[in-house]
């Protein structure tokens, strides 16, 4: 499939999010008294998150010979490119600017907190997303056949997790229900492969 195919399916695909979460938004703007903090906080979030995400499985997707990888990162990228659109459509239409305050600060004060101190750098506080940092990014980009297809499982595995956790703050802590919706189906979907990289990480023999 050529690479220019997949770009223009990624940015269709973030399109159509986008005008659909619009349209959720506003259908749903009679359900409540309108987004919390916490639910404006994970939409942020999550897009900083969706945006790695997107990132690595294209890397992936463009570099390995394995056809389930290839298959499983094409399906992360266009997924995750596409709630990125809902997310950014959601702030929106609440009238909020898509950059607030540190990340995680919505979680701090509950069970969900990560215990991130106040003074956490950014780095930091990616990392207790399960974000990859630069380096582990910039060597999946180097790496080449067995070593890469294992590091990207590794990387996708503990950023799902991460993504899980922020998932369960939440549905504690949101009140939107587009929000709650949208995250349930999420964390199955983020489960399910996480499921599946650990499969693909025992067929590999990653270790």
């Amino acid at each position: 499939m050529p690479r220019w195919f997949v770009l223009l399916t990624v940015v269709i695909v973030a399109a159509l999010a986008f005008t659909i979460g619009r349209i959720v938004a506003v259908g749903g703007e009679n359900d409540d008294a309108g987004p919390n903090a916490a639910d404006a906080g994970f939409a942020r979030d999550m897009q900083v998150h969706h945006a790695q995400a997107v990132e690595m499985a294209m890397i992936e997707y463009r570099a390995t010979d394995d056809e389930e990888l290839r298959m499983l990162s094409y399906d992360i990228a266009t997924a995750q490119q596409a709630q990125r659109g809902q997310m950014y459509g959601w702030l929106v239409e609440w009238g909020l600017p898509q950059a607030g305050d540190p990340l995680m600060t919505w979680m701090r004060g509950s069970e969900h907190d990560h215990g991130a101190p106040p003074q956490a750098d950014e780095e930091e506080l990616l990392a207790e997303m399960g974000m990859a940092s630069e380096a582990d990014v910039a060597r999946l980009a180097e790496l080449g056949d067995a070593a890469r297809d294992c590091l990207f499982v590794d990387l996708m595995i503990r950023h799902h997790e991460g993504a899980v956790d922020m998932v369960d703050a939440i549905v504690d802590l949101g009140s939107e229900p587009v929000v709650l919706r949208t995250a349930a189906s999420m964390k199955e979907t983020q489960q399910a492969e996480i499921d599946a990289l650990e499969s693909i990480s025992n067929r590999l023999a990653c270790g």
